[in-house]
């Protein structure tokens, strides 16, 4: 079972895919037929709407979600109703979606239910911390992809399975780079500053930081409300630190100061940077230090090398370049099955 045994060391996860039709809910389905039977319990919800059976943009058909008996789930009341398994209502959150309020149930015998999620990763938190705390699930997964990319954050979930594939990009050597992008940027060093813990950090507004971790505000807002920092704002700073999205305006801005005096640029986690490759390396490779005060853990990376469309890459050879860049093992669900 590969990299199964190791989720269990967690408390929840998020299964991601770096793009829409790249085998996400093959992956979820792996993972949930593979946990242990007897004596624990996994809860699953999604951040946004996953298990249809025909993608609603594309029209290609669609791996349902398959619940075995014993698991909680959470989903809309819209699709709550249209369920096709026998279950035991446990919660109705007071909080409305477009599709309703957000229905916990467990799963009475295995059948099939489509997932839609919480209105905000907020919410998507307190759920996780309900079904673990209250409900009594020694797992929670939740089902998204990078579009919410905020739900793989180590805020929300402790640990992170990537789903990359075809659909990304028929171009071997293209999927290898992007996804080996997006794997560098999870990757992310965690700040060797002594912060204070998350929730009590800035929730908005760029600052610098001394030695000692002490905060100062330097711009009130977020990037785009920075305007040029004046380098005596900086002098004896140790990092900066963006509490909201890093864009590759104001990391072109700040890059010089950053690189010259020596001063790390910190941000929140992964999925706070929102910059292009080519800055990300340029910044790093002239010695700039972009940092993160949660470290994310990366469990494992599958790869689907089918495309909606009908192509279909060498799988061992996709998996193959995969690891090598990513220096890590890369697996294809069907592939994996097939050969159990």
């Amino acid at each position: 079972m590969p990299f199964v045994q190791e989720i269990l060391g967690y408390r929840s996860i998020s299964v991601v895919g770096l793009g829409k039709n790249t085998g996400k809910t093959e992956c979820l389905n792996y993972i949930l037929n593979r946990l242990p039977a007897e004596d624990f319990t996994v809860a699953v919800s999604s951040a946004g709407i996953d298990g249809e059976v025909k993608d609603q943009v594309t029209g290609t058909v669609k791996p349902e979600i398959f619940l075995r008996e014993g698991t909680l789930f959470a989903t809309s009341e819209k699709h709550y109703r249209e369920r096709k398994i026998l279950s035991e209502l446990l919660d109705i959150s007071y909080r409305n979606t477009s599709l309703g309020r957000v229905v916990t149930a467990r799963a009475l015998a295995g059948g099939k239910s489509q997932l839609s999620g919480h209105p905000s990763t907020k919410a998507l938190k307190m759920w996780i911390d309900r079904a673990t705390g209250i409900f009594g699930a020694n797992l929670a997964i939740i089902d998204g992809a990078l579009s919410r990319v905020s739900i793989a954050s180590p805020a929300i979930t402790e640990g992170l399975v990537l789903a990359t594939g075809a659909a990304l990009s028929v171009s071997m050597d293209n999927l290898v780079f992007k996804t080996s992008y997006m794997v560098s940027l999870i990757n992310m060093e965690r700040t060797s500053l002594n912060c204070a813990d998350d929730e009590f950090l800035p929730t908005s507004g760029i600052w610098r930081v001394d030695k000692c971790g002490e905060f100062n505000q330097l711009v009130k807002g977020g990037v785009f409300a920075a305007g040029s920092i004046h380098p005596d704002d900086l002098v004896g700073a140790s990092a900066i630190f963006v509490s909201g999205a890093l864009t590759d305006r104001f990391l072109n801005q700040i890059r010089t100061a950053c690189i010259d005096n020596n001063i790390e640029l910190i941000i929140r986690d992964f999925t706070k940077a929102f910059i292009s490759h080519s800055n990300y390396i340029s910044f790093t490779r002239a010695g700039g230090k972009l940092r993160v005060l949660n470290k994310s853990k990366l469990i494992a990376v599958c790869a689907n090398p089918v495309s909606p469309e009908g192509y279909k890459l060498d799988s061992e050879l996709l998996c193959e370049k995969l690891s090598l860049s990513l220096k890590l093992p890369v697996y294809d669900i069907r592939r994996i099955q097939n050969e159990a």
